[in-house]
């Protein structure tokens, strides 16, 4: 596996690969990577002759506050996990080389609407850190499709969104959640979790469980069951953002009667943010 540091590298092996008629899968990644981001990395193989994977902590994502100076930066271990999953190139590159600019002078792409809510109206200017860093990679790599992992279910639409209104020839795949064997949706985050956090974090994936049983029964008194959701995780010990019902394929509040819904949730043990989210169609 080759890896390159610098654009004028990575678009000169794309472009060969598109001239001798490959196709071109791309995983976008901020490293410290999982079996959720090597699940994409062999699921990519099938939808393209070549894989690309990124890595790259992208600073704009990130709020005053948050963990960005700490976030975990593997970089030698990650190239072995990529090339154990046969990826073909890794483009690892510097801050510089992604934001020649101050980022207070850097051009955003933001996506209305979708990135307002959820995750969005708590941490804010997190969506249009990853909608600039996606559009921005995608200009780079020019890949044919893109594979990202479902546990971001709001990231995965602002990311579909974005490409339609920006007309960009890339296909976007998502692929399901990968968990631990108590149900704990695979986080490089996860690392933060003490032992006794640890064990109580799979109860976020639990009560989604149990809500989805509800829904699935037919009970569609939404704010019920997240008065409830949000009950019974704080007892647990989660400080909750947000425990919410929404139509699946817009995020707005959905009607009773509504086809498809999903359920999203954001809590924090300690000083650790996870997230996750059941689809749900209800019976």
């Amino acid at each position: 596996m080759k890896v390159v540091h610098t654009v004028n590298d990575l678009r000169e092996q794309v472009a060969k690969w598109h001239r001798d008629g490959l196709t071109v899968g791309f995983v976008p990644t901020m490293g410290n990577l999982h079996d959720g981001h090597l699940a994409l990395i062999d699921e990519a193989r099938k939808y393209a002759d070549r894989v690309l994977a990124s890595i790259f902590v992208n600073p704009m994502q990130f709020g005053k506050g948050e963990d960005y100076a700490n976030y975990p930066r593997t970089l030698e271990r990650d190239r072995q996990l990529l090339e154990t999953h046969h990826a073909s190139l890794l483009f690892a590159p510097g801050v510089e080389e992604m934001y020649p600019l101050p980022l207070s002078e850097q051009t955003r792409v933001e996506v209305p609407g979708l990135s307002d809510i959820l995750c969005g109206a708590s941490r804010p200017g997190h969506f249009a850190g990853v909608a600039t860093i996606v559009c921005k990679l995608f200009n780079m790599a020019q890949p044919d499709v893109a594979l990202f992992g479902e546990k971001d279910y709001q990231q995965l639409l602002v990311i579909r969104q974005m490409v339609r209104d920006l007309a960009m020839p890339v296909e976007i795949i998502s692929y399901p959640t990968v968990r631990e064997s108590d149900g704990l949706a695979m986080s490089s985050r996860n690392a933060y979790l003490s032992e006794d956090q640890r064990r109580v974090a799979p109860k976020l994936h639990a009560m989604l469980e149990e809500t989805q049983t509800a829904l699935m029964q037919g009970n569609s008194d939404f704010e019920g069951l997240e008065a409830r959701a949000v009950d019974v995780l704080a007892v647990a010990g989660f400080e909750v953002d947000y425990f919410s019902i929404r139509d699946a394929g817009t995020l707005s509040i959905p009607l009773a009667g509504s086809d498809e819904l999903v359920i999203l949730a954001a809590a924090r043990l300690g000083s650790t943010r996870l997230i996750d989210n059941l689809a749900v169609t209800p019976g």
